[in-house]
């Protein structure tokens, strides 16, 4: 019995950690720490960047696990997924110049100007989707 909740335990913990892998090596890949560590002329604190991750990660996994309550109630919600947003936001964006998706959108649609404002308005309606679903608690 032990034996077999042992073997069980080993492959979560193993598959979990491949996961993991995949997922920072996808991140890594599409460069977007590379992106904004540029952006905000922080390279200086490259280091710092690659500790704040895997404990972010980390501390995430424990999280999930332990079902730990947070202290901060709504506020540390509301700053957490504030965060989130711009984290998923700069994944997204990423992905997208990877891919070289906005290019030939642009190109496709033949836009020489506004690029900036679809680029908003595809933010501003993401943000009020989520908004509608979790206001008229569509999660449930």
């Amino acid at each position: 019995m032990y034996l077999k909740l042992a073997g069980l335990a080993l492959v979560g913990l193993c598959s979990g950690a491949v996961v993991a892998a995949g997922l920072f090596a996808f991140v890594v890949t599409i460069g977007v720490v590379v992106r904004i560590i540029a952006k905000s002329h922080t390279s200086v604190h490259s280091r710092v960047y690659e500790d704040v991750i895997a404990v972010g990660a980390t501390v995430g996994n424990l999280y999930y696990f332990y079902h730990w309550s947070l202290p901060g109630g709504n506020l540390f919600m509301v700053l957490f997924g504030t965060f989130s947003g711009i984290y998923v936001g700069c994944l997204v964006m990423a992905l997208a110049e990877t891919v070289n998706a906005i290019p030939v959108m642009s190109r496709r649609l033949r836009l020489t100007m506004g690029l900036p404002y679809l680029i908003l308005s595809v933010a501003l309606g993401k943000a009020v989707g989520a908004l509608i679903y979790f206001i008229k608690d569509f999660s449930a």
